[in-house]
């Protein structure tokens, strides 16, 4: 539930802050049956990453956050459109959370990182280096995706998840237990990766496949049904002739 008001009695900010401040534009954003106000941000100065890139200039409106510690006052992190970061979520160094991205609990989104879509970051989550969560995409629980990794589309990463090396998680996949899927790999459609199992180098991981327990697929390996639990899956060792480990 979304309400929007105006003239409401603004969050406090440090002396120190002369990056930002809070405008009177509010909303009342409820989740898990708590109720949080954020307010609209507003850039006093010229926000210019490492690059040189501006992100913003003095005057600029940005994003909604509930207070000050959301949105690091040092760095030049930045929350623009109808985003929202709240409860004890941090943004800070590099990051980015634009468009109508959603990040509260305790989630870190830092680095160089993005979040942007209608994504979702929450729990104890971490979106870090130069790592992209967009689309409908959900990332929570204690999952971790950082070193380029992707998470998009209608996909969902939780439980002590990790998705790194430029590794790619979409469509309505979902990737948890304490799996981990790095170096390129992609998990897409129907796939659900899950327990310890890994996914990495160049394989695929799509359809209805189930990869759990155990499971390594690797090397250019493409695996598209089935479930497997405890197998070892490479290009040379494909499906028809998986074995466990």
């Amino acid at each position: 539930m979304v309400e929007k008001t105006m003239n409401r009695e603004l969050p406090k900010t440090s002396e120190e802050n002369k990056k930002y401040k809070f405008t009177d534009e509010h909303i009342t954003i409820k989740i898990n049956d708590v109720k949080h106000t954020l307010y609209r941000i507003k850039a006093t100065k010229d926000i210019i990453d490492k690059s040189g890139k501006i992100i913003a200039r003095a005057g600029d409106l940005g994003g909604f956050i509930e207070k000050e510690e959301n949105l690091d006052y040092h760095s030049n992190a930045w929350v623009s459109g109808n985003a929202m970061v709240f409860d004890d979520a941090r943004v800070y160094d590099d990051a980015q959370v634009f468009d109508k991205a959603i990040v509260y609990g305790n989630a870190q989104v830092y680095g160089n990182a993005r979040v942007s879509g209608n994504a979702q970051v929450f729990d104890n989550a971490k979106i870090l280096d130069h790592s992209w969560v967009f689309g409908n995409a959900k990332v929570y629980g204690d999952a971790v995706v950082s070193d380029y990794g992707v998470v998009s589309e209608n996909a969902e990463v939780h439980g002590k998840a990790a998705i790194y090396h430029m590794a790619w998680v979409f469509g309505n996949a979902e990737v948890h237990g304490k799996a981990r899927i790095y170096g390129r790999a992609r998990v897409s459609e129907n796939a659900q990766v899950y327990g310890d199992a890994e996914v990495y180098e160049n394989a695929r991981v799509h359809g209805d496949a189930k990869i759990y327990g155990d499971t390594k697929v690797h090397g250019d390996a493409n695996v598209a049904k089935g479930l497997w639990c405890s197998y070892d899956i490479t290009e040379k060792n494909p499906i028809d002739k998986a074995r466990r480990p």
